[in-house]
């Protein structure tokens, strides 16, 4: 019986560690990557240390970004004192996407799981207390925060505990927390929402 090379092998497990790629994709990725021209290998493999090394953290929502502070909590126009809590990066983008939303963003870094141990201190929780208390020395009216984070177990839970903090941060009365509403499924993961849906959703938020 025929063996595959090292190398090939190498690419197959490398691929599989990948979220929602198996063995049978793993294996058509490695075969794929292995029959396509060097150059397309090279650039792939260039943009994905690229990826690793010009990425930065946007120190205010903790997005990805390209600068310290991201192009949305850089902008003059955008309102600070509403925001948009998100479980991850590419939620935010989805929103963006919509152009529903004309505040700024909190991204969490996931959700409570603990079967996956994480955390309410794995998350950037803490960080949105302080932004938010921050507002309040501002004296910034009507500050809102939209709890963004998916219709999933998980994402509801970390929702509750969310507004729980801010409750006993003695921030009850300063802040308006409101829930996404109608048009998301339940267990829906907001990566996979589509744009009119994430808009009606927006539109019929609801006080948590």
């Amino acid at each position: 019986m025929s063996r595959l090379p090292d190398s090939v092998t190498k690419a197959i497990s490398a691929i599989e560690k990948l979220p929602g790629i198996g063995p049978k994709s793993a294996t058509r990725l490695a075969f794929y990557l292995l029959n396509t021209p060097n150059e397309f290998v090279s650039n792939l493999a260039k943009s994905l240390i690229d990826l690793k090394k010009n990425t930065l953290i946007c120190k205010d929502c903790f997005s990805v970004s390209d600068k310290d502070i991201c192009s949305v909590c850089d902008d003059a126009k955008r309102k600070k004192e509403l925001i948009c809590v998100v479980e991850r990066s590419i939620d935010m983008m989805n929103i963006e996407r919509a152009g529903i939303f004309d505040g700024v963003y909190h991204v969490l870094g996931g959700v409570i799981n603990p079967l996956e141990h994480c955390g309410p201190d794995d998350l950037k929780i803490d960080e949105l207390i302080v932004r938010l208390k921050s507002l309040v020395q501002q004296d910034k009216k009507e500050i809102e925060v939209v709890l963004a984070t998916g219709l999933t177990m998980e994402g509801e839970a970390t929702a509750l505990y969310i507004k729980s903090r801010i409750n006993k941060s003695e921030l009850e009365d300063k802040v308006l927390i409101n829930r996404i509403g109608m048009g998301i499924p339940i267990g829906s993961d907001l990566s996979y929402v589509d744009e009119a849906t994430l808009s009606r959703a927006m539109e019929s938020k609801r006080k948590l």
